[in-house]
């Protein structure tokens, strides 16, 4: 699988030292299959003043030893576990996590629903006119090591 990778420079050997906690499935190594979603990302970058590097990479299909949670829409188990992990009350249980990625406007949902203003009904009621974008949280260092492929950068 051809996966993506925006940040300020190349990456070729991902590191989970470098991550960050907090984020939508914890602290892990996030990419994207979908290009758009990677260079559209890059364009917050630039509207800071950085550089903008698309680092691509292979995922192997068969990860034999990977244990995977796959999120297929915005549900109450994907808001659960994103709530939990951006609020740093979860402990990761697995390899590879993917699902949709709380972008702007779906963490605006999210984000009321975090303060209390929305109940998990009426989140759930908002997100569920929604369209997941895409997100892979590789937050094991061995499976980094082990199965992702760096392939090529460049400069957006």
């Amino acid at each position: 699988m051809i996966l993506y990778h925006t940040s300020t420079f190349e990456i070729q050997k991902p590191n989970l030292i470098y991550s960050r906690p907090y984020l939508d499935f914890g602290k892990g190594f996030y990419l994207t299959s979908l290009l758009s979603q990677a260079q559209l990302y890059g364009e917050r970058f630039r509207r800071r003043g950085e550089s903008a590097v698309l680092n691509t990479f292979i995922l192997d299909d068969f990860c034999e030893d990977c244990s995977r949670k796959i999120f297929p829409a915005y549900d109450g188990e994907w808001l659960d576990f994103v709530t939990a992990c951006r609020k740093g009350l979860y402990h990761i249980e697995y390899d590879i996590i993917e699902g949709g990625i709380a972008d702007d406007q779906v963490f605006d949902t999210v984000d009321l629903y975090f303060s209390g203003i929305y109940t998990k009904e009426q989140a759930l009621d908002q997100l569920k006119y929604k369209k997941p974008n895409h997100q892979i949280c590789i937050a094991s260092q061995e499976v980094l090591d082990k199965y992702l492929h760096f392939q090529s950068s460049e400069i957006l």
